[in-house]
């Protein structure tokens, strides 16, 4: 698989993550954030399930401790990033939500540099500032009061940032990405439910009520796309994935503007177009340097 066609996975795990807003939000009228959470990623981890066991056998490496133990740790950062992020939903909105949840784009090149002492292609960093410029942008500009769920919020995108980061290290070395994607699925599951079932009270009518939600969020926002996401970043670094993932911003717009009648105006189609270019330069320019360096004619 080329870099770009890894990309463009990414930009349809983007696409799929943003219409998981609509989800994450309508079954919160009904459902705990705890029992959403444990639901929908025991949904995703049966989704992974038969891909992983067919994969097992197609595999003729033994499957290493060592390698499910980072595989946990995975699942782990995945259930912190997913409870804090639908926590913050309770007490901030959707569009202040979209906005700080994409501060993963600056915190994944930040955690490369201090973490594995690894400097990203210098485009990444007008880049991530142009991407997250242009999700305040679509957001409307208008932030109010931080609120308790705009904190937990801020605390969502550090866990999905290290959630990126740990797959872009993992990820590219395994012939396993769909056992990685199947037990950080089951990780996050359980440990949703576990959760849920201490600090929560549950409603059977609440769960019938958000089984749309949930089946969507499990089986696609989770299931599908979480798996192109391993798929994808092994064949791209984790800076980049970061940029093209932040687009769920655009498509929450988007998916908003369809689904729920909302609609964005001039400055939100500004970050539309902002967040657009970033990931434009950020696919294009390594490779012009790249094509340069060997010496490739860019010019046609």
């Amino acid at each position: 698989m080329t870099r770009i066609q890894a990309n463009m996975l990414l930009l349809l795990t983007a696409a799929i993550w943003g219409a998981g807003f609509v989800a994450q939000n309508q079954a919160m009228e009904t459902m705990g954030p705890l029992w959403f959470v444990g639901t929908r990623f025991l949904v995703a981890f049966f989704v992974a399930l038969p891909l992983a066991i067919f994969e097992d056998r197609r595999v003729q490496e033994p499957f290493r401790g060592r390698e499910a133990l980072t595989f946990f740790a995975i699942g782990l950062a995945l259930l912190a990033g997913a409870t804090t992020q639908q926590f913050g939903l309770l007490t901030t909105t959707v569009t202040n939500s979209s906005f700080l949840t994409g501060l993963y784009v600056i915190i994944v090149p930040l955690m490369s540099v201090i973490f594995l002492r690894k400097m990203p292609h210098w485009i990444i960093w007008p880049a991530a500032i142009l991407a997250v410029s242009g999700i305040y942008f679509l957001s409307g500009g208008q932030l109010s009061s931080l609120t308790t769920g705009d904190l937990l919020t801020v605390v969502c995108a550090f866990f999905w940032g290290l959630q990126v980061l740990l797959v872009g290290i993992f990820a590219p070395g395994s012939r396993r990405p769909m056992a990685l994607s199947a037990i950080q699925f089951l990780v996050c599951g359980l440990g949703g439910l576990l959760m849920a079932i201490v600090f929560e009270p549950v409603s059977l009518d609440g769960v019938i009520q958000a089984l749309p939600e949930i089946l969507y969020a499990g089986v696609f926002s989770s299931g599908v796309a979480f798996i192109l996401q391993v798929i994808g970043q092994r064949w791209t670094t984790a800076p980049q994935a970061a940029i093209f993932l932040s687009s769920e911003s655009l498509f929450g717009a988007l998916f908003g503007a369809i689904l729920l009648g909302e609609r964005i105006g001039l400055m939100g189609y500004v970050g539309c177009g902002m967040i657009f270019v970033a990931m434009i330069i950020v696919e294009v320019v390594p490779e012009l340097r790249k094509n340069s360096k060997n010496g490739v004619s860019t010019t046609g």
